[in-house]
């Protein structure tokens, strides 16, 4: 049901709303509305806590912040320096995106595929998933 509703409001939005957009434009659209409603999904904060080792100073500002452990580096760092990252990627570097249903099942998906990262075990782990992405491209 949910699904036939969400199909029904991209129709609309592409013909009343976006008409003159291009499909490339109203995917970007799309993909970004979505994940900003995922910074408030449940599971994002639930796997936060987890991660949580409590507050501490944070060495480059001198003041108390909470800080969480990355799943990678296992280093500790404050809430500005870590990221809520899935685990298997949202759009699978081998097959791409699939369509809008595989798009918001992998999105939104259980905690247990959530992990925290520290930035730069995040820009690794990303430009990683690029480079498998981009030689799977033919």
């Amino acid at each position: 049901m949910i699904v036939r509703q969400f199909k029904e409001y991209i129709t609309f939005i592409q013909v009343k709303i976006l008409s003159s957009w291009t499909e490339g434009r109203l995917r970007t659209f799309i993909t970004s509305t979505l994940r900003g409603g995922f910074r408030k999904y449940p599971p994002k904060y639930e796997t936060l806590k987890a991660a949580s080792v409590g507050k501490k100073i944070n060495a480059k500002t001198n003041r108390m912040a909470e800080h969480f452990t990355c799943n990678m580096c296992k280093g500790e760092f404050p809430a500005k320096e870590v990221q809520v990252d899935h685990v298997e990627p949202v759009v699978c570097p081998f097959t791409g995106f699939v369509d809008w249903n595989t798009f918001i099942n992998r999105l939104f998906c259980e905690g247990g595929n959530l992990q925290v990262l520290c930035s730069p075990c995040h820009d690794v782990k990303t430009a990683e998933e690029r480079i498998e992405r981009n030689g799977n491209k033919k």
